[in-house]
């Protein structure tokens, strides 16, 4: 595999980590080794690896049939739980990754309103097709509003289509979206955009504005969605889009996200419309199955239990804390920014509103510091998010604060300070 790695977790290879197993909040590797797990699989694993109730879904499921390519009870009885929990939920539709549902909701949105061209925000992450590759790394703006590709191999054409705001200035975002609302058919947004969370009034002023100029909203709930609340984001912040999608943890680690909102948008999926010009296909060989629904049932079994999100938000909220105040009790500029179960940690004395802020922040310094952790027992994407489960501890707590002070020690013994 090029670059011994799967996507972009890419370790040195003389750290490269081979993983056999995982169980609750931990992963062993092929040697032995075992680490308190922060990645959690990118996200899905909001119950920890191998919960009991998710395995046992699974299996009793897959005994039966692992996918039909039609409707199954388990997709039905998963529909239901996900719209009666969405706010915007109407009607929804199935997808394999989270790629697949922004790459399909942007489709849908300019099916329904005529238009070609979306707005995104600078750093937000929605999934690798052509459309979403565009300000999302270190691209750089060429004229106003328009930004270069991510990723060779993406036309310049359908670049042009992609507008990009900077996140957090809803002034900004107002002035795109009114300049172009005759071209515009949608604005997406992470609500929480890789641990940088809203600044008050921005999710609404973005709402208003595509209201009132005929934009559709999406919210990229792939990370958010019932991770910050049972209703994600939209039950969090209190704004509902048009349409939201979703994906990781509703799949409880198995492949299986979602294009949820407004009915009138999502009936243009419907195959009678065939031959329409206003058909708008979406669909998959494992759409659906009724292994990953099974698995996505059990998740939101677990995650309406009592307390969950409380507990949830409690270790998230220690966890950061404890970071940010070993860090200044050792004299280093850590900050950990994100809402509860997800975070990320940047070395700045600034604060971090957008992405430009975040690539201010000293980022060899985060690297540094991730394989620091690796080396002390923690799994965790050096300078990328912090994901935690519902079955972190307080003893898990306890080993990753004591973890994280050794690192930053060995950071500020490498920068040549003293204790």
């Amino acid at each position: 595999m090029p670059g011994a790695c799967l996507g972009l977790f890419q370790l040195p290879l003389d750290r490269t980590i081979v993983m056999e197993r995982g169980s609750g909040p931990y992963l062993w590797d092929v040697d032995g080794n075992q680490y308190i797990d922060y990645v959690l699989g990118s996200g899905p694993m909001i119950l920890g690896h191998a919960h009991p109730a998710v395995v046992a879904a699974v299996q009793d499921q897959a005994a039966k049939g692992s996918t039909f390519y039609t409707l199954n009870e388990p997709i039905i009885d998963l529909s239901r739980q996900i719209v009666a929990a969405v706010p915007c939920g109407e009607a929804i539709k199935y997808v394999s990754t989270g790629t697949e549902a922004t790459f399909h909701a942007l489709r849908l949105a300019r099916a329904f309103t005529g238009k070609s061209t979306v707005l995104k925000f600078e750093g937000g992450y929605h999934g690798a097709h052509d459309y979403a590759m565009v300000g999302t790394l270190a691209s750089a703006a060429d004229r106003q509003g328009w930004w270069q590709p991510d990723s060779a191999g993406i036309p310049r054409p359908v670049a042009d289509t992609v507008l990009v705001s900077p996140f957090n200035d809803a002034a900004a975002a107002r002035r795109l979206i009114a300049r172009h609302a005759g071209e515009l058919a949608a604005v997406i947004v992470e609500p929480l955009q890789r641990g940088i969370a809203p600044a008050p009034g921005f999710l609404q002023a973005i709402r208003e504005a595509t209201r009132q100029h005929g934009v559709l909203l999406i919210f990229d709930e792939v990370v958010t969605g019932f991770r910050l609340a049972y209703g994600g984001a939209q039950e969090y912040y209190g704004v509902q889009p048009d349409l939201a999608t979703y994906g990781k943890a509703i799949g409880g680690g198995y492949p299986m996200a979602a294009v949820c909102g407004r009915r009138d948008v999502l009936a243009l999926t419907d195959p009678s419309l065939r031959g329409s010009g206003s058909y708008a296909y979406l669909g998959g060989t494992l759409s659906g199955n009724p292994v990953a629904a099974v698995a996505g049932l059990a998740t939101l079994a677990e995650m309406r239990r009592p307390g969950v999100y409380e507990r949830l938000f409690a270790t998230g909220n220690t966890l950061r804390q404890g970071i940010e105040t070993l860090g200044r009790d050792l004299g280093l500029p850590v900050r950990a920014i994100g809402e509860g179960p997800v975070f990320q940690v940047f070395f700045t004395e600034r604060e971090i509103r957008n992405h430009h802020d975040s690539r201010e922040a000293d980022a060899a310094l985060a690297w540094a510091f991730g394989l620091e952790l690796l080396d002390r027992g923690l799994f965790h994407t050096p300078g990328a998010k912090f994901y935690v489960s519902t079955v972190h501890g307080e003893p898990e707590v306890a080993r990753t604060l004591e973890a994280v002070e050794g690192a930053l020690r060995a950071l500020r013994t490498r920068a040549g300070t003293t204790a």
